[in-house]
């Protein structure tokens, strides 16, 4: 199901560009100071990060919105927590301090490493909050008053001071809710050095792994615990990853959470993937074993190379074989290959011959093809085999699923391994293939000779920078779990797709169903899960070239998207402020599309800690959340 199939009906191949939509800033945004400062110094300076965490602090949304989306809350710098509303009529916000957290205590040990304080509602009477430093607090929103305290959790009673991220809350049942939580694997430690006396600040982290955590409350009246009394977490599955999740949630259809990260999530009984080494010289020269003569190397039963969409696989036949007996059948993950050979063509080399072998990763069946040319060589033909990928992007180990599994002995011949290759007879062909193309596209002509136009798009002519380019977003890839821990029948774990994730949805908008954003090229492909009979990803729409423009937003926080809006916010580093790119969806068959630059941060209220949108009398207003002041953008 986690095929990411572009429909090209959707790609505008004649956009040109955005233009700017004049908009007056006075008249939808307003800046007003906030009388209790959020901050990002709540976890110390002096803790050793890894890149991961560092990367999930800097996108860490400091703003929760309540399922009603007419209010949202926030951490103070003191721990305190503020309801924000703001009024129906002059769209004005107010704050409020609704509970106190008990401050933590903060420890002189590098070992801890805290987590900014977060929260989440799982209904409109019930909201979860974690300090970061190991406490989850269950209380219930007043309306004109006090939040009250219904539990106090800890992840871990062996170690009550173990931080935890919340990142989502979902509803599986009546009154049963799961979070789904994330915490620096316990295993992770720093590595000291031999020598005592070497400062902590000078130590090196090892390799880092997440614990995910998938916990079920029960939020019945009976349940409640006493307010001085800490209860334990009931934990209900337990993955580990590289990366702490991006973006988490439950599927209600699939009954099955979902888990978008820059890793895969495995579960703890699955052996960890083995750590990337780079042998030496020395290391990857042949070792002959017993009764085996290196002089004497038999050649691979076909050779292979890749590109980032397709899988070429070339077999040699005798050049006397015939096209009609040849037999090839293509699924999305098997081929079938039969060559009628005579005994004579047998023994002079190995007639190749798979039944239904699997893939190592799933095709397109219907644009994958074959070839085959008798005249390659003089005594021996070439039959080709062009595998269209279904999942791209996607690097294969092999091109079948247990080539090179089993010991060489125990292997059957269909199944040695084959390493990447590149045929060196072809290789002449392919180089002036690439001469004559390099020379069209310096002269502006048709490369193809197909009428396909002068190659480089006129919107990235002169500007691109493709190794810009290609790093827009964030790399992930999706995991799914079920409620008791699971892997659902239709996910296979370690096969996910790898994609470029450009946008999430927008915190605090309602919509049916969950979509993504996905970098496509120059574009910004959205998907959606449709779950009505069979769960899949479908192409509902396109933002042409956002990739493409946010390549060269160097300073951006948060992006998120609506229906029909994308949001990238920037940082708002102090003494300058932050402004908010706004790109407008349009029709496939236009050639511009809107886009808007608000200047959302002045300067004096220090870096954007999160966003959330509210709905007012039908009015819907983006809530920034900055360290000394809240903006309010009114969609036009």
């Amino acid at each position: 199901m986690d095929a990411f199939v572009v429909n090209r009906k959707l790609i505008n191949s004649k956009f040109e560009g955005y233009k700017l939509d004049p908009v007056d800033q006075n008249q939808i945004i307003s800046r007003f100071p906030l009388e209790h400062g959020a901050s990002q110094a709540t976890v110390p300076s002096r803790t050793l990060l890894s890149f991961q965490e560092v990367q999930s602090r800097i996108s860490h949304n400091h703003l929760s919105v309540s399922p009603s989306e007419t209010y949202a809350v926030y951490v103070d710098e003191d721990y305190r927590v503020v309801q924000i509303d703001v009024a129906s009529d002059t769209l004005a916000p107010s704050t409020r301090v609704v509970f106190e957290l008990p401050k933590p205590v903060l420890s002189s040990s590098v070992d801890l490493h805290p987590e900014y304080p977060s929260a989440a509602f799982s209904s409109q009477d019930l909201l979860f909050l974690s300090d970061g430093y190991g406490l989850m607090y269950l209380l219930r929103p007043i309306p004109t008053g006090p939040y009250s305290l219904i539990s106090t959790y800890q992840l871990d009673k062996s170690r009550p001071d173990r931080p935890f991220r919340l990142h989502s809350i979902n509803s599986v049942g009546a009154s049963i809710n799961v979070a789904i939580l994330s915490s620096r694997n316990s295993e992770s430690h720093l590595e000291h050095n031999h020598a005592s006396t070497v400062k902590a600040s000078q130590r090196k982290p090892s390799h880092v792994e997440f614990d995910i955590y998938g916990v079920q409350f029960d939020s019945s009246p009976s349940r409640a615990s006493a307010e001085n009394h800490v209860c334990e977490m009931n934990i209900v599955w337990n993955l580990r990853g590289q990366d702490v999740p991006i973006y988490t949630g439950y599927n209600s259809s699939s009954q099955a959470f979902f888990l978008i990260g820059g890793s895969s999530y495995r579960s703890l009984h699955s052996s960890p993937p083995a750590p990337a080494y780079d042998p030496t010289p020395d290391e990857i020269a042949p070792i002959p074993r017993p009764d085996e003569n290196l002089d004497v190397a038999k050649p691979p039963p076909y050779s292979w190379t890749q590109t980032s969409d397709s899988v070429t696989v070339a077999f040699p036949l005798p050049s006397s074989t015939p096209k009609s007996r040849i037999n090839i059948e293509f699924t999305s993950e098997a081929l079938t290959l039969h060559v009628e050979a005579s005994e004579e063509q047998s023994s002079v080399i190995p007639i190749p011959s798979y039944k239904s072998k699997a893939l190592w990763d799933r095709i397109s069946p219907s644009s994958s093809y074959w070839t085959w040319d008798k005249e390659a060589e003089h005594s021996f033909g070439c039959l080709t085999l062009h595998l269209d990928k279904q999942h791209e992007r996607t690097k294969w180990m092999q091109v079948f699923a247990y080539a090179g599994t089993k010991p060489s002995s125990e292997s059957s011949p269909e199944d040695v391994e084959v390493p990447e290759t590149l045929d060196p007879s072809e290789l002449w062909q392919i180089r002036e293939s690439l001469e004559k193309y390099t020379a069209a596209l310096m002269t502006g002509e048709d490369a193809s000779g197909l009428g396909l136009g002068r190659g480089v798009p006129g919107l990235a002519e002169g500007e691109m920078d493709e190794e810009v380019d290609s790093s827009v977003g964030r790399s992930a890839c999706i995991s799914w779990v079920g409620q008791d821990g699971s892997s659902p029948s239709w996910f296979k774990p370690g096969r996910e797709q790898p994609l470029q994730l450009l946008s999430s949805p927008f915190p605090g908008m309602p919509f049916p169903n969950l979509s993504l954003i996905v970098k496509e090229g120059l574009d910004g492909v959205v998907y959606t899960l449709e779950s009505d009979t069979v769960m899949k990803w479908t192409h509902t729409k396109t933002f042409s070239a956002l990739a493409f423009v946010l390549a060269s937003k160097q300073d951006v926080r948060f992006t998120y998207h609506t229906s029909d809006l994308v949001f990238a916010f920037e940082n708002g580093l102090r003494d300058r402020g932050g402004n908010v790119y706004v790109y407008r969806s349009t029709p496939v068959n236009e050639k511009w599309a809107k886009q808007a630059i608000l200047k959302m941060g002045d300067g004096a209220g220090g870096s954007l800690l999160g966003v959330g949108m509210i709905a007012v009398q039908g009015q819907r207003i983006v809530l920034a959340l900055a360290e000394k002041e809240l903006i309010t953008l009114k969609l036009w």
